[in-house]
């Protein structure tokens, strides 16, 4: 069994690893990294670079380690179009930071119609490769009731797939992050290895504020010491969620209004990442002039802190450095689950019961439709949510179907009477068919995609 010896790293495959967030939090729980994908050079560049520099991999085992390319594409994991896994089959863990807009609250919530939804692929990649163990983590916007069904469908595949799921929202200032970023996580595991395994636990203490995280580099700038102590008081509170890491949103700056007037509150111009510390290139605080974060204060706020993470570099120019960070898995909250999930695949601990979550639906439309073969009015799901003990008004049905379409092929089947009865058909997103529109979206919108 690889990995199964006490004190040996178990092994990880990684698929969309960006710069190295998750990567480095899985490594310091005590897994080794059998292959990394990541489409962006840059990113990729910057793992391979701090797996040697932090990590004590060989050179050639970096380059041999970090590929890039379409995560999607057979060609990118050297294997033919049959997807024969081999080498990679019952690796310890699968993990991976899916691509976020196509369920960000920022963006359009398409989901399984965004050219970007690699989720479920994920989920069909996990089939193939049988790993011990499945981690994938996304946005919080994956957890709305806009997603229930796309999630419950998830599951279900899992299930048929031998494997036990769980989904849990996650915030990184829970971790000792000095940032809210909640993130929503999926974990399964074969079952044998699912009884053992144990959400990790906030810690108690409270994350260090921006002022307190960022003083000594704030100190690198040319105000007085006064100033910066009035500063350090002001940023009082930990960072709203870090973004800007979309390829499509054009440079570095901290955010929409929303956040931009939170970091002002605390001191910070958010329009933008600065070169250098307060100083001839970073306004000083003065009257309404605050400073920019420079990459290396933002790195700070994304968990690249203490002991086990500060010493990641970044390559490349500003811009694509703030978006390597801004993409990232916090390493501190990749490490905690790193290490529940080494606990549990080592069957550390004592064994719990089993809840079937795959069997709880959330929406209750979509358990309505799912596995009916007359297709039915709005009229008649209203009728039949109320006699289920789920009462839902028509435009909350009305609206419900709208969601289901994104991700679900809807048929419509116009009646005699001129009314629409709508038929539950196959799931959208794309788990690797030869035939689905993502790869010509994938290949328009290549360079955009982050």
């Amino acid at each position: 069994m690889s990995g199964a010896a006490e004190g040996k790293p178990l092994e990880v495959v990684e698929i969309c690893a960006g710069a190295g967030g998750q990567s480095l939090g899985l490594e310091r729980a005590g897994f080794r990294h059998r292959l990394a994908i990541e489409l962006d050079d840059n990113a990729a560049r910057t793992l391979r670079h701090n797996l040697v520099k932090v990590l004590g991999y060989e050179e050639k085992e970096a380059e041999e380690t970090v590929r890039v390319g379409d995560v999607a594409d057979p060609e990118t994991w050297y294997l033919d179009e049959k997807w024969d896994f081999g080498e990679y089959e019952d690796v310890d863990l699968l993990a991976g930071g899916v691509p976020c807009p196509p369920f960000s609250i920022a963006g359009k919530q398409l989901g399984a119609s965004d050219e970007r939804d690699l989720f479920a692929w994920a989920v069909e990649l996990c089939g193939r490769m049988k790993p011990k163990a499945l981690l994938l983590e996304n946005v919080k916007g994956l957890s709305a009731n806009r997603f229930t069904a796309y999630r419950k469908h998830v599951l279900d595949r899992l299930n048929e797939l031998d494997y036990v799921a769980e989904w849990r929202l996650l915030q990184a200032d829970q971790f000792g992050v000095s940032q809210l970023r909640p993130r929503f996580v999926l974990v399964a595991m074969r079952e044998e290895y699912a009884r053992y395994f144990h959400w990790p636990e906030p810690q108690a203490e409270r994350p260090l504020t921006v002022g307190e995280l960022l003083r000594d580099l704030m100190a690198q700038g040319d105000w007085s010491a006064e100033r910066l102590e009035a500063w350090v008081k002001q940023a009082n509170n930990i960072a709203p969620t870090i973004v800007g890491g979309s390829k499509k949103h054009g440079g570095a700056d901290l955010g929409p209004t929303r956040a931009k007037a939170a970091w002002e509150a605390m001191g910070v111009d958010a329009k933008g990442v600065a070169d250098d510390p307060p100083g001839p290139t970073n306004p000083r605080v003065e009257g309404v002039q605050y400073p920019m974060l420079t990459v290396e204060m933002v790195a700070r706020i994304q968990g690249w802190y203490g002991d086990d993470f500060a010493e990641w570099e970044f390559l490349g120019r500003k811009t694509s450095r703030y978006r390597q960070i801004g993409n990232a898995f916090p390493p501190p909250v990749a490490k905690a689950l790193g290490v529940a999930i080494r606990r549990a695949l080592l069957q550390e601990g004592s064994p719990r019961s089993l809840v079937e979550r795959s069997k709880v639906t959330l929406d209750p439309v979509y358990k309505v439709l799912l596995g009916r073969k007359r297709p039915m009015t709005v009229e008649q799901l209203v009728v039949e949510l109320e006699r289920n003990g789920t009462p839902l008004e028509q435009p909350e049905v009305e609206r419900r179907l709208v969601h289901l379409s994104h991700d679900f092929e809807l048929l419509e089947k116009q009646r005699s009477s001129g009314e629409v009865a709508f038929l539950l058909g196959d799931f959208k997103a794309f788990i690797g068919q030869d035939d689905h529109q993502r790869h010509q979206l994938f290949a328009q919108y290549r360079t955009k995609i982050s």
